[in-house]
């Protein structure tokens, strides 16, 4: 749970598109006529981390990157809104205590036109045009340069041992620590949009051009796959993710072709189950399982999560900007323009905590 003030760089910033920055939601859900809702109460943080590191005051805010509540790693990049030069190198350090300290790493390309930062799968990624990517698999102590405008297959996915590659219409590679390889046996789906693996069953999961889901789950790491039945959702949907929560709950979220709609949500119970939401927003930002039968949902409406069927409002310390993400240890994190918080622990007991990062 940490919240780091000063990172543009995490959803547009000058550092670069470090990740696709969510979908703009510049309307709201319509309400019904009447009087306004009385404004409802937002729960504050259970701590705040503020830390200076030594960056000259010239220096922007930074990018901040964490792979899970306590390991993270910070990219300054930028001076007075302007790209890196020899005057304002890149600047690069790591935590291992959740924020509480940083350490300089080397950065093996600290001037270019533009700086990157990503984290999946344990490997910290830079990119530095127009010279290419740099990614280490030791915590910044050596890099490997690959040349090149895109990034390897891999490098700048999302977490997990199974990811999808683009090839032939989506198709299931495990990674090995350095590559993606495609799985010898493929789930038979019309199209693979996205995988989670959830330990004892691995899920593909997609929508045709009609926006019909379809599933297939297996039970030995790809070895062999079956097909799964996903009932029809109300309204198309454009994109199925499978996600995996913290507590090991598998579920599909079916994002509309307007990905601001609330999707369609199914939740694994030895078959796709169907999940309503009574009294849902319209528009969100961003649902993410979190464990207990439990989606949290932001949006231009506010914080909610849906639970028994029905969506609740909920005073968490984050607001309708946030766009939230699971990490690798099922740590919450909730991200905006300027600031990051992460929740840490289970559900009903999480604690929140904001971090501030600074330059000394």
């Amino acid at each position: 749970m940490i919240f780091l003030l000063l990172l543009p760089a995490l959803v547009s910033c000058s550092i670069g598109d470090v990740r696709r920055p969510p979908p703009s939601r510049a309307s709201t859900s319509p309400r019904p006529a009447g009087a306004a809702p009385a404004p409802r109460p937002v729960a504050d943080v259970d701590e705040v981390r503020h830390v200076a590191v030594a960056v000259a005051e010239r220096y922007d805010p930074p990018h901040v990157e964490f792979v899970d509540a306590e390991q993270a790693y910070a990219l300054f990049a930028t001076c007075d809104g302007r790209p890196p030069g020899r005057q304002c190198p890149a600047l690069l350090f790591a935590s291992r205590d959740g924020g509480r300290s940083w350490r300089a790493l080397p950065h093996p390309r600290p001037v270019a036109e533009d700086q990157q930062l990503y984290a999946p799968n344990g490997l910290l990624v830079l990119g530095a045009e127009p010279f290419g990517w740099y990614a280490s698999t030791d915590g910044g102590a050596t890099f490997t340069h690959y040349p090149g405008i895109a990034p390897p297959p891999g490098l700048t996915g999302p977490d997990g041992r199974f990811q999808v590659t683009d090839e032939g219409g989506g198709r299931v590679a495990r990674w090995d620590g350095r590559r993606l390889r495609p799985l010898p046996v493929q789930p038979g789906l019309p199209r693979v949009q996205d995988v989670a693996d959830a330990g004892a069953l691995l899920v593909a999961a997609g929508a045709d051009d009609a926006g019909r889901p379809y599933a297939a789950v297996s039970a030995d790491h790809g070895g062999s796959w079956q097909r799964t039945a996903v009932p029809a959702p109300e309204g198309a949907v454009g994109v199925v993710r499978p996600v995996r929560a913290p507590d090991g709950e598998l579920w599909l979220v079916g994002e509309r072709p307007d990905r601001t709609r609330f999707p369609a949500l199914w939740r694994w119970l030895g078959r796709w189950q169907p999940v309503p939401a009574d009294g849902h927003p319209d528009r969100i930002r961003s649902a993410v399982p979190v464990g207990a039968g439990r989606v949290a949902v932001t949006g231009p409406d506010g914080v909610g999560i849906v639970v028994d069927g029905r969506y609740e409002e909920v005073a968490w310390p984050v607001g309708p900007e946030h766009h939230l993400h699971l990490l690798s240890d099922g740590t919450l994190l909730a991200r905006a323009s300027d600031e990051i918080v992460l929740a840490v622990g289970p559900v009903g007991h999480r604690r929140w905590i904001r971090l501030i990062l600074t330059g000394s």
